[in-house]
């Protein structure tokens, strides 16, 4: 039995040593590499490459006769191995907290290494690269594997023993020693760890190395080559309000307008309905096929029940569309800036190429349809617009929209999001168009318009040929039962709802005028929110993020608008936000949290002394609140002579001067015993 472990080892070691000649030889580019966990049969392989480096090569281990190098924790761990066509080039060890033990444990006495053991610690070990591929990405690639097999799977901390010889490596990856050097036989080592924040953080300046090297490798792991990306949204206000649901009655402390809710309850035949019915509807399965919520759509509508098919709000429908739809080959084009979850699901979630149609400050980011069509030309997979688009508001009317559609080839589906197509006019709709149509697709959803949000209710519109395959990949009971008897109730009171937005258009005039009002910028729209564009002026300027942390601190909460396109990020300005339409309370309660808030951050920084040279016995000095015995003045200047003080406001009104003794920041006196000086 020895005899024949030791000949497979040796025969493994011949094609390992012929395959890296024959493949390896060549470079990395023109061979396939695979990553996967670890069978059986390539632990046999892993102890004879351990025998061969670790005990022939490194001498940190006596040879083994066997041919074969094990101890107990293999017993435990898990192997990630990189091969080329079958044959071992490489692999590592991840020792989880479940094992008894780690291999630090031989080494070092846990109270000296300054990190907890606990049940989110995971060990690194046994980095090992055949010789003839140790010039190549594989160590690399087997490193980025080992640490998403910790990171996928909950790991908070790693820690790991490093060769002394490759310790530029792991410091690089994000490793830090704790200073403590360990001798194994005739190799010196070093203890590392580092928190995964710290990994992932560190992680993100090879972003486009990592993204590189997955075009090369065969990813067979059970998990995502990276990590994936989740899409923000708002709603940060929940956190105000409290996620357990518990003290729900602070919503009342709060506004919301970082999340696009109708500002509106849903209709009283909605309220009424659920209120009659609620404990039957809350314990009843819900109608399959969601049949009857289908027909009330297709009635309002005016089209048939093959052109509608539901969902739990318009994020499951693009999942579930896109995704079978299209793959990592496909190409899309999106609108910049436009409704972050496209781009999201397009690049992180679907990994197909992405061209973005930039939308410009300059033109009020309007859509030119001239340069859009010559783009629809290129022959892309899929296209989104979203009509209202969102954040800008900007709207395309619906007989310029249906031209430019019908230019478009059937090889291309276009999907019209129409989320807040009834604040521009019920008739703008595109749907009877799409239901006709070989290529068009409209997806809607009923939380903005009809006030329900939380019920998550959502369809897309389309020719019964675009979605026959998706119906096969529609769940049962996709929509709960208390969301399709709202939903229907909703479309049978459009008075109600036509009402409500006649009432949004004129909340958001008032809206927009309050923060033209305090110096913000804003783009006209037809949604139930506004795009602003926060003025730049030096150092007392108030950036998007500073804006919106500090509102929140006053229980206002609006979006950041600057990454949610690319058109967004530049601009002379200091960013962007976009701030929903709330009933008049909660729109003033905006205004004034921004204007107070931008006159916060302009008197800190005007309070902020800089002594400026002498000049002929006058000294300057830039300084906040300076307070006389006669008036409160912001100023921004101050010029100090021996018998007075002359100031000039913020808003930059030359003021009196002030010959009395001023009380307040600066002292000032002509006896020369007294001093300047700050109080």
């Amino acid at each position: 039995m020895e005899r024949a472990v030791v000949y497979e080892c040796l025969m493994n070691r011949i094609m390992i040593q012929s395959s890296a000649r024959a493949r390896l030889g060549v470079g990395m580019n023109q061979t396939r590499l695979e990553l996967s966990s670890a069978t059986a049969l390539d632990r046999e392989d892993i102890y004879c490459i351990r025998n061969d480096v670790y005990a022939r090569e490194l001498g940190q281990h006596p040879v083994n006769d066997a041919g074969r190098l094990r101890d107990a924790l293999d017993d435990h761990n898990h192997y990630v191995v990189a091969k080329i066509n079958g044959v071992v080039v490489g692999f590592i060890s991840i020792t989880p907290p479940t094992a008894p033990s780690y291999s630090m444990d031989r080494y070092v006495a846990r109270e000296l290494l300054p990190f907890a053991f606990d049940d989110g610690l995971y060990e690194l070990r046994l980095l090992t690269v055949t010789k003839s591929a140790r010039n190549t990405e594989v160590a690399t690639l087997l490193m980025h594997a080992a640490l998403r097999w910790v990171d996928s799977h909950g790991g908070t901390r790693i820690m790991a023993i490093g060769r002394q010889e490759i310790l530029d490596m792991y410091l690089r990856a994000g490793l830090e020693s704790v200073g403590i050097e360990i001798r194994s036989g005739a190799v010196t080592y070093q203890a590392l760890h580092a928190s995964m924040d710290v990994m992932r953080t560190r992680s993100l300046q090879f972003a486009k190395m990592i993204a590189g090297l997955e075009a090369k490798v065969s990813w067979k792991l059970s998990f995502p080559f990276q990590r994936p990306a989740g899409c923000f949204h708002g709603g940060a206000f929940f956190d105000a309000i409290g996620t357990k649901f518990d003290t729900l009655e602070r919503r009342e402390e709060i506004v919301n307008a970082d999340v696009l809710d109708a500002w509106f309850p849903p209709s009283p035949r909605v309220i009424a309905k659920l209120q009659a019915h609620l404990p039957w509807l809350l314990q009843t399965s819900p109608p399959t096929s969601c049949d009857g919520l289908i027909e009330a759509i297709a009635t309002a509508r005016g089209v048939l029940p093959c052109n509608i098919l539901p969902g739990a709000g318009s994020s499951d429908l693009i999942f579930r569309a896109f995704r079978h739809w299209l793959t990592r080959e496909s190409r899309a084009l999106i609108l910049d800036p436009t409704y972050g979850e496209y781009a999201h699901v397009l690049e992180q979630v679907i990994g197909c190429t992405v061209d973005r149609f930039p939308l410009h400050p300059a033109d009020g980011f309007a859509v030119d349809l001239e340069k859009l069509s010559c783009a629809l030309e290129r022959g892309y997979d899929l296209v989104v617009l979203v009509n209202p688009n969102s954040p800008t508001g900007c709207f395309i009317q619906r007989e310029r929209l249906q031209a430019l559609l019908n230019s478009v080839s059937e090889r291309t589906r276009v999907w019209v999001d129409e989320t807040y197509v009834e604040y521009a006019g019920v008739a703008q709709s595109i749907e009877k168009f799409a239901a006709q149509s070989e290529n068009v697709i409209v997806c809607k959803s009923m939380s903005k318009v009809y006030a329900l949000s939380g019920a998550r209710v959502g369809y897309l519109c389309a020719g019964a040929h675009q979605l026959e395959a998706l119906r096969a990949f529609t769940p049962p009971w996709v929509v709960s039962l208390p969301s399709q008897v709202a939903a229907v109730e909703a479309l049978a009171d459009p008075e109600y709802y036509a009402a409500r937005y006649v009432e949004t258009h004129q909340l958001r005039a008032e809206l927009e005028a309050g923060l033209r009002g305090v110096g913000l910028k804003t783009f006209p729209g037809v949604g139930n929110f506004v795009l602003c564009e926060l003025p730049a002026g030096g150092a007392a300027s108030v950036d998007a993020a500073t804006l919106v942390a500090r509102c929140r601190e006053r229980g206002v909460f609006i979006r950041d608008a600057s990454a949610m396109g690319q058109s967004l990020g530049g601009g002379a300005g200091a960013g962007y936000v976009r701030i929903a339409v709330k009933d008049a309370r909660g729109n003033a309660r905006v205004v004034e949290g921004v204007s107070v808030i931008r006159v916060e951050v302009q008197r800190r920084h005007a309070i902020q002394a800089v002594r400026v040279p002498r000049f002929f016995g006058r000294q300057r000095w830039r300084l906040g609140n300076v307070v006389s015995a006669r008036e409160r003045v912001p100023t921004m200047m101050v010029w100090l002579t021996w018998s007075r003080v002359c100031l000039v406001g913020l808003d930059g009104v030359w003021r009196s001067t002030l010959r009395a003794r001023p009380l307040g920041f600066i002292t000032h006196s002509n006896e020369p015993s007294h001093r300047r000086s700050w109080q």
